[in-house]
């Protein structure tokens, strides 16, 4: 009896005519597609070329589109399951079902692995047996709409699969956005406080004559990174807590000679800095 393997490799270099292959396999026979060799037809079934001539009473190797070969010399395939192979991919390919693999192979599980080697029967074998067997079973060309629902279920999950994955993206896109939103409200420190435009200069404390300390005791040259800012107290309160628009949140708890009115002085850590602020326009909300 001849055997052939017919491997996921086959099927790549018959891409053009896979249908002639699949009808080979459950019908011993295959037709030529455009751009066949008889020396390509016999590789992808593991046979010789003078074993293809023989079978087909052929004298050269020429060999044309839509010529019809006969295999069906060959009753049993060896396929060598290849990685992604599954029972049922491998029913699929030869016409055959899952649970008929599982049968002429003797499995108990659907699991397999690459490198294993199951035997597959073809319509010829099959049908000698189904002669001598009591219970006769369905030839494959019945099971062919079976397998093209199959393939619709798989398409469909595929498909179904495909759209909750770009769900859960632009579920994450827009909690990444709501959680950009809330940390820049929470930065701009939104408060249901007084607000209001000031004009904004800013001072350091290493200045000629500054002792460092602001009028409510609080020493900037110990802390430089201190967010402070010099107010006139009978609009905004010492100690309040001042939500400056680009500076951020800001004790007020100092005072200034000529911080008057609507003015504010912020505290910056250098005199590069100061420079760098200037005098600005700027909203600013009493948080409390």
């Amino acid at each position: 009896m001849k055997k052939f393997v017919f491997t996921l490799g086959t099927t790549a270099i018959l891409s053009a005519g896979f249908v002639g292959a699949a009808s080979a396999s459950t019908s011993g026979t295959y037709e030529v597609q455009k751009g066949d060799t008889l020396w390509k037809i016999a590789q992808n079934h593991n046979v010789s070329v003078d074993e293809l001539k023989d079978a087909n009473n052929l004298t050269s190797t020429l060999i044309y589109p839509n010529q019809t070969l006969n295999l069906s010399s060959i009753k049993e395939i060896v396929h060598t399951v290849k990685r992604g192979d599954t029972l049922w991919s491998i029913g699929q390919h030869y016409g055959v079902t899952v649970e008929e693999i599982k049968e002429w192979n003797g499995l108990t599980s659907d699991l397999v692995f690459p490198g294993e080697q199951f035997k597959i029967k073809t319509a010829q074998a099959a049908q000698s047996q189904t002669a001598s067997a009591p219970v006769a079973k369905a030839a494959p060309q019945a099971q062919q709409p079976q397998t093209a629902q199959a393939q619709q279920e798989q398409a469909a999950q595929e498909q179904a699969q495909k759209e909750q994955a770009a769900q859960q993206q632009q579920q994450a896109a827009q909690q990444q956005q709501q959680a950009a939103q809330q940390q820049q409200q929470q930065s701009q420190q939104q408060a249901s406080g007084k607000s209001m435009t000031v004009e904004a200069t800013a001072y350091t404390a290493n200045c000629a004559g500054c002792s460092g300390t602001t009028a409510t005791g609080v020493n900037l040259k110990s802390n430089p990174n201190q967010r402070v800012i010099a107010v006139d107290p009978s609009v905004i309160p010492l100690g309040s807590k001042v939500y400056v628009e680009g500076y951020g949140q800001a004790v007020a708890a100092d005072t200034g000679g000529a911080i008057k009115g609507n003015r504010i002085d912020v505290f910056v850590s250098s005199d590069s800095a100061a420079q760098d602020w200037g005098r600005r326009s700027v909203k600013i909300t009493v948080i409390d």
